[in-house]
């Protein structure tokens, strides 16, 4: 379960109404209608030489129904505005040549994404590979004499060349399935397909249109293969895999393999029994891996992430250097509703030249930082300062220069560039025309005392014009994860719903993440529970300052959010409506029906046959008739991480029998995504339920 992002516009008229208030003076309020107009900028590339960055910018087609990614170019020196590199709508992954020169990239055709090269001294790209199924995660050879790729062609369609399989004498393609595997079905991918696992290939990099090259499949089998790294000398590919045919049994494992990029056999690095993994980064002497991982013992809900050290020799496990600490390394799953839809992009570990520190994201206490990491010492010292979120990040060879993206709670992402410990330039400001028009306001951090004493962070966003001597309707947010957090990111969700005159809430009780291992696993077994307490103290606190109306209260969240909604309706009556989004009301009807198979004690301490007792004690349909709130529920028809008919739908149905006020609004065709990234078309049908709405999240 993630993050949640509702369709606010349909939650805010659920609510009780408010009149406007006023906006600043040539200014006005953000819409919902604004998020068309809203630009993202994803996955910055810089050239080796640290002169240029190229980056996927993300904007609202003209039609309104989907996303266009094109890769655009600026000046590090920011002599020039930003320009533009391609063509095509559907662009993205831009990864430079170890010599500055070329531009390898994505493009999304209606075959499939395949590998384009563009010449920076000038021309139109070219198209490089043809592949049935396309290509993806291009990544240059140290020496420039390589890239390589992901593909998941199966070996009898490399053997009829790509051409479709023979027509059944009868003329008609059976579309039944046969399942054999517990996870069979995956959120977003729909029902999972184990004869196209992808596999490692490789083409010669060419220079010019007229050089054709032939790819070449490195690896293949029915295992998938991901995280392709190259050996410093560009003898070697490495990457990752799990060999395990039912993964879902064992705790995970993470097998480490390379192959020439000149064929042959691939052959084990090593297995790691001791956590799941999928990106690494080796040194500059190739002689270790950085990595980011959790481990897997003792079994808990929630793991911090930490990083890892694995020496590249046969047999190795990796070292553990931050377990002893509370940082929370990869950035601390601090998240808004306005990450880049279709942009791509990340980070990972960047090694320093001499091999003795590395650069990474880190999460604390709603912010994201770059820092480095002393790897003789251990001594962290951050890159990056202040109340923001890093988005996404990429150096030159050895971490001189670093650029990256940056969100606040009034900036949806732009571009900086900084060396070493020098002040961040800032490259874009791809929203100024937009929000230079716009009422936008800070939130308020606030920390209050929970039921035991434990200090919870939240934030609190103002309408604009705020006026402390009035009475203000309060929306209580609740996040999903249940092991994510809120923080210093921007939400659109937030600041439209102060547009509209309420006072929203945004706590991180316990069980999110970035305040540490212990704060984040509390929850095992007790979820939901405590964390409900913490959240109505941050209604309690918020009663307190004198200018919330306490009858005008209402509660949302999704996904794991939504389930905390169901819970908090059924053990008060405080709230004068409530919005569930992608909920779970059954604890046991999930257990058997959702994407992922909780085989292991994660959450509960065995399956609903052994455990009945407790599944039906932490199931909000066991209290349903406490409840009096009118309820509203938001779910995704093809939604396989909380299938609907384990979650809203049974609410749904007995709040109706118990003719409590309830309306339930189902998307066809939608996934847990729903309005993050949902197919398109949803936002207007969205809006033709109400005023507004979001695409994004």
């Amino acid at each position: 379960m993630r993050k949640p992002l509702v369709f606010t516009a349909i939650l805010v008229l659920c609510f009780v109404s408010l009149a406007q208030t006023g906006v600043a003076q040539q200014k006005r309020n953000i819409t919902e209608k604004d998020i068309f107009d809203f630009q993202w900028v994803a996955d910055p590339q810089i050239s080796p030489d640290g002169s240029t960055v190229a980056f996927v910018k993300v904007t609202v087609n003209p039609q309104r129904t989907n996303y266009d990614t094109s890769i655009w170019a600026v000046s590090t020196s920011r002599d020039e505005e930003p320009h533009r590199l391609t063509s095509g709508t559907r662009d993205a992954q831009p990864r430079w040549s170890p010599d500055g020169k070329y531009v390898a990239f994505v493009r999304g055709l209606d075959a499939g994404p395949q590998l384009f090269m563009l010449a920076m001294s000038g021309g139109d790209s070219w198209q490089v590979t043809s592949l049935p199924r396309g290509i993806g995660g291009p990544v240059w050879s140290p020496d420039g004499k390589w890239i390589v790729f992901g593909n998941n062609q199966n070996d009898p369609e490399i053997a009829r060349g790509g051409k479709p399989a023979p027509t059944p004498a009868d003329g008609h393609e059976s579309d039944v399935k046969v399942i054999t595997r517990a996870g069979y079905r995956s959120n977003g991918a729909g029902y999972l397909d184990f004869t196209h696992a992808a596999h490692i290939w490789v083409a010669a990099a060419p220079h010019s249109p007229e050089e054709k090259v032939t790819p070449k499949q490195l690896t293949s089998g029915t295992f998938q293969e991901a995280g392709a790294v190259w050996a410093p000398d560009s003898s070697r590919i490495y990457y990752t895999t799990n060999r395990n045919l039912e993964p879902y049994y064992e705790l995970g494992t993470t097998e480490v393999w390379s192959v020439s990029p000149t064929g042959g056999q691939p052959q084990m690095l090593t297995k790691v029994t001791t956590m799941g993994f999928g990106g690494l980064s080796i040194s500059p002497d190739g002689k270790r891996f950085a990595l980011l991982g959790s481990a897997n013992e003792p079994v808990r809900s929630y793991a911090k992430t930490d990083l890892w050290v694995l020496d590249n020799s046969p047999n190795a496990q990796p070292k553990d250097l931050t377990a002893s600490t509370d940082i929370e390394f990869g950035g601390g799953g601090i998240g808004g509703d306005q990450s880049p839809p279709r942009g791509g992009g990340g980070g990972g570990i960047i090694w320093a030249r001499d091999g003795k520190s590395l650069i990474v994201e880190y999460g604390r206490e709603g912010r994201s930082q770059l820092a480095h990491y002393d790897l003789d010492g251990g001594k962290v010292t951050d890159l990056t300062h202040g109340d923001h979120a890093v988005l996404s990040y990429n150096s030159t060879q050895g971490g001189g220069t670093i650029a990256y993206t940056v969100s606040t709670p009034t900036k949806i992402g732009d571009l900086y560039v900084q060396s070493g410990n020098s002040t961040p330039k800032q490259l874009t400001s791809v929203n100024a025309a937009l929000f230079s028009k716009l009422n936008l306001t800070e939130p308020e951090e606030i920390k209050y005392k929970s039921f035991d004493g434990k200090t919870i962070e939240a934030w609190v966003q103002k309408p604009p014009n705020f006026d402390p001597s009035k009475k203000y309707p309060l929306i209580l947010n609740i996040h999903g994860g249940p092991h994510t957090a809120y923080g210093y990111v921007f939400d659109h969700e937030f600041q439209y719903m102060a547009a509209k005159g309420y006072v929203v809430l945004y706590p991180n009780p316990r069980g999110s993440t970035s305040y540490g291992q212990d704060f984040g696993n509390i929850i095992q077994y007790h979820y939901p529970g405590d964390d409900y307490k913490d959240l109505m103290a941050g209604v309690d606190e918020m009663i307190k300052r004198g200018y919330i109306d306490d009858k005008k209260l209402g509660v949302t969240g999704g996904s794991g959010g939504g389930l905390l909604t169901d819970w908090t309706v059924t053990q008060t009556h405080r709230f004068a409506a409530a919005v569930a989004q992608r909920d779970i009301t059954n604890w046991a009807d999930w257990w058997y029906t959702a994407d992922f198979r909780q085989f292991e004690p994660s959450w509960f301490k065995g399956p609903p046959f052994e455990q009945e007792e407790d599944y039906r004690a932490r199931s909000p349909i066991t209290y349903v008739k406490n409840i009096t709130t009118p309820m509203m529920f938001i779910l995704g028809e093809a939604d396989y991480r909380t299938p609907p008919t384990s979650g809203g739908e049974q609410f749904f149905v007995a709040l109706k029998y118990r003719h409590i006020p309830t309306v339930m609004v189902r998307f066809p065709n939608e996934s847990h995504e729903l309005s993050r990234s949902g197919h398109r078309g949803t936002a207007l049908r969205g809006w033709s339920i109400s005023s507004g709405g979001s695409i994004n999240g």
